[in-house]
């Protein structure tokens, strides 16, 4: 009977292992799945973050094409500004000789009526005409500030050959004009 009892203890003791056993393969199973999950969660952390890296790169280099754009900004803000301080120079200038051109033609014209010559032609009335005439507008979009300027503009008859620099010149009236200093009497009276 002591042999059955220990024979009965050993079987409660196998039956013990072998479910222990199974439980043990069952979190075995278990803990490798979770390795396995895990290594894979690894591996995308690390595809992330590389990602993450590239996002991050390529955000810097927008913003450093930002900062260039500013900075293009500011230069043209600036380059505008002067531009406009040297055309309202240029066109104080301009009416200044024009006001001083005036009176020195009308007093040229006075003295040359007195000796019995014709007056000499107004600008407007050259055939190169140098005229001031209100045809800018300038206006700038970062002082909200509109100008009329009075322009200098170079008039020259439909088929006048260009000059190298690209601009038109007048031959026949250059060469008139140069014959013209050479030869008093073809001045005109």
């Amino acid at each position: 009977m002591a042999d059955e009892q220990e024979i009965m203890c050993k079987l409660e003791s196998i039956k013990e292992i072998r479910n222990k056993t199974l439980q043990m393969e069952k979190i075995k199973a278990r803990l490798k799945s979770e390795f396995e999950a895990l290594e894979s969660e690894e591996r995308h952390l690390k595809e992330y973050k590389q990602e993450m890296d590239l996002l991050l790169q390529e955000k810097m280099a927008h913003v450093e094409e930002l900062r260039l754009i500013h900075a293009d900004i500011n230069v043209m803000e600036n380059t505008i500004k002067q531009s406009e301080n040297d055309l309202n120079k240029l066109l104080e200038s301009t009416r200044r000789l024009h006001d001083e051109y005036k009176p020195l033609k009308e007093h040229v014209d006075a003295l040359r009526m007195t000796l019995g010559l014709q007056r000499l032609p107004d600008l407007c009335e050259e055939e190169e005409k140098l005229s001031l005439e209100p045809a800018c507008h300038v206006t700038s979009k970062f002082t909200e500030m509109h100008q009329y300027a009075l322009c200098a503009k170079l008039r020259v008859g439909p088929g006048t050959p260009k000059s190298p620099n690209g601009s038109k010149m007048n031959e026949e009236r250059k060469s008139m004009w140069s014959s013209a200093a050479h030869n008093p009497s073809c001045w005109p009276e």
